[in-house]
């Protein structure tokens, strides 16, 4: 006999936790260690429930980790989805016990995925997070000094003793990502696998991994959607609108943008592909944007089937 899901939804502050049930009771308690176990204590009684937590830039993190050792079904939902959920409803007011219902309301109404955390996963994540952001400075500081360099030497030396210890930590932070890899057993196969299909680096497998679990377990068409490179109808009545590309994972999908320019050169089905349409005309952003779709379908089937990438079905 299958029970009812009750959903339920919780608004994470730093200092207390706002809990809502859908058609059910309200409630708060601190966001603490006693507090979490109180909250556990009281879901119980409330037979099958998914629980909806709105990701807050860590801050959900102890809470995650106290439901997920209880063996609660966690769903971390993206605030953009929930808040487009409350325009669509008419609701405008917003508060933390307001914000807790109307997770446990979008919860009931839209399909979510259960939280699947990997302890190795998540160190992996955090590692290719940093990367990404050192890159990013790295990238401002050569603009700083190579378009308005500062006037005072004291200043530039500065900005230059700051650009070598930023470049000297990204190479640390590749070793350790390739470590975390390689003394990983089940991270270091999906690894090795990546990089065997041409155009595909250390920095985009790494990234895959961290950020794209689903990789090898959804359809060609799911897994560019998941990441944002699937393009959509805009049509009406006989209008025929440009397909656009909307949504999506933007750290995968940053990374698979540089993959792409290299793997359109080295990647032998990529380099047909971006031949053929280029000489049928296409714009260099729609052909950019196929040969990220390609790769990823060819990642896709690599993992899928655990196999060489020539011999995958893309």
């Amino acid at each position: 006999m299958t029970h009812p899901v009750r959903f339920v939804g919780i608004d994470v502050g730093k200092a207390r936790l706002d809990v809502a049930v859908a058609d059910g009771p309200a409630f708060h308690v601190a966001n603490s260690a006693k507090g979490r176990d109180e909250l556990i204590v009281r879901l119980k009684p409330l037979g099958v429930v998914a629980i909806g937590v709105e990701a807050s830039g860590g801050v959900e993190r102890d809470l995650l980790d106290a439901l997920l050792a209880a063996k609660c079904d966690v769903r971390l939902l993206q605030p953009a989805r929930v808040r487009k959920f409350a325009e669509a409803r008419g609701r405008l007011a917003k508060n933390d016990a307001l914000d807790a219902r109307l997770i446990a309301d979008f919860m009931a109404v839209v399909p979510t995925r259960p939280l699947r955390r990997d302890p190795n996963v998540e160190a992996l994540a955090e590692l290719v997070d940093v990367r990404r952001r050192l890159v990013d400075e790295k990238a401002q500081m050569q603009v700083t000094l190579g378009e308005h360099p500062p006037r005072d030497a004291a200043v530039l030396r500065m900005l230059r003793r700051r650009l070598r210890r930023i470049e000297a930590d990204i190479v640390l932070l590749d070793k350790r990502i390739a470590d975390t890899l390689a003394d990983d057993p089940v991270l270091a196969p999906r690894a090795r696998r990546l990089l065997q299909v041409p155009g595909v680096g250390p920095t985009l497998a790494a990234t895959l991994i961290a950020h794209l679990p689903e990789l090898g377990e959804l359809e060609h068409r799911q897994i560019a959607a998941l990441v944002g490179v699937a393009p959509y109808d805009h049509d009406s009545g006989t209008m025929r609108g440009k397909r656009r590309c909307r949504g999506g994972r933007s750290k995968v999908r940053n990374v698979l943008y540089m993959a792409a320019l290299s793997a359109g050169r080295f990647n032998p089905a990529l380099a047909a592909m971006r031949k053929r349409l280029k000489d049928a005309g296409k714009p260099p952003k729609i052909i950019l944007v196929a040969l990220m779709r390609k790769l990823l379908t060819i990642l896709n089937a690599v993992m899928r089937h655990d196999s060489e990438w020539r011999k995958a079905k893309a």
